[in-house]
């Protein structure tokens, strides 16, 4: 199937999402091995822990991180097959995807612990939400693209 111009914009979106997606991915595991910016708030938020139980709590945040990641991942890779199959339900499946790809972005964002500080520092929560900017314009031009053709 053919796809117009603004479909070719929007899964060009879709891919550089996709490479926001990975690279947010890795970006924790580049943290540990560098920065401890998650470790040093879990220490800061957690002053009693001994360093096992942060590094503990690190690992289980790389676990849930990277589930993200990788569910995100294949989100953006049935999205991006579903726009260029030319499917009619791309468009609204791609808008309830990027619904929950900013959901989650935000619960990482702005979810408080028992602590009182959110749960992730607030580099690695922006970090989340980087390629829902992606998505938030590809879902512009996938449903410009709509109205357009609608109206023409």
């Amino acid at each position: 199937m053919t796809t117009t111009i603004q479909e070719r914009r929007a899964i060009a979106a879709m891919c550089v999402g996709l490479g926001l997606t990975v690279v947010a991915t890795i970006v924790p595991y580049v943290d540990r091995a560098t920065t401890h910016l998650l470790a040093d708030h879990i220490q800061a938020g957690y002053p009693g822990y001994a360093r096992t139980q942060v590094d503990s709590a690190v690992s289980t945040y790389l676990v849930l991180l990277s589930a993200i990641g990788a569910l995100g991942v294949l989100a953006w890779l049935g999205t991006i097959w579903a726009v260029r199959a030319g499917k009619r339900w791309a468009r609204p499946v791609a808008t309830v995807m990027f619904a929950l790809g900013a959901s989650v972005g935000l619960i990482g964002l702005l979810t408080k612990d028992t602590s009182g500080a959110t749960g992730l520092p607030p580099v690695l929560g922006w970090v989340g939400m980087v390629p829902c900017l992606a998505g938030l314009l590809a879902i512009a031009l996938l449903w410009r693209r709509a109205d357009q053709a609608d109206a023409g």
